[in-house]
């Protein structure tokens, strides 16, 4: 075994994850595009459909995301009409995001992105969940080490 073993690309657990999340995005862009949103916004509204209404430093924890990256997005968000920010009235620090009607109604659009990509990825159930289990493993063990 040679010393530099661990140092060959083909060794990388980090590399085939880094590469599938980067080719799952750009496959997500066809299906996106008809919704007038990037990956990043897509799964902030997924956030917003479910709860209509939260800070931004919850949203931030959700989906892995600073308010320094949020804060663009979310206003780009809002510019297409799709939420609405808003300082807290009892904590001005505190900015309140707010689904519209209009964010709503992008909730139908949206339903068959899910289909659509699966049919991209073409994994069994079984073999999803499984994935799904070993991503969020590693996620929390991340984020447990910090």
């Amino acid at each position: 075994m040679d010393k530099y073993d661990s140092l060959k690309l083909e060794n990388q657990l980090c590399f085939p994850l880094y590469a599938a999340a980067k080719e799952i995005t750009r496959k997500y862009k066809p299906f996106l595009d008809k919704l007038d949103l990037t990956y990043t916004q897509y799964i902030c509204m997924m956030v917003m459909w479910e709860h209509k209404s939260m800070n931004v430093k919850k949203l931030g924890e959700y989906i892995y995301l600073d308010s320094g990256t949020l804060t663009p997005l979310l206003k780009k968000l809002e510019d297409k009409g799709f939420i609405e920010r808003k300082r807290n009235d009892s904590d001005e620090r505190n900015l309140e995001i707010t689904i519209t009607d209009k964010g709503m109604e992008l909730r139908d659009k949206a339903l068959s992105v899910p289909e659509s990509m699966g049919s991209c990825i073409q994994l069994s159930n079984e073999e999803a969940m499984l994935l799904y289990k070993v991503l969020y493993k590693i996620l929390n063990n991340l984020n447990n080490n910090n």
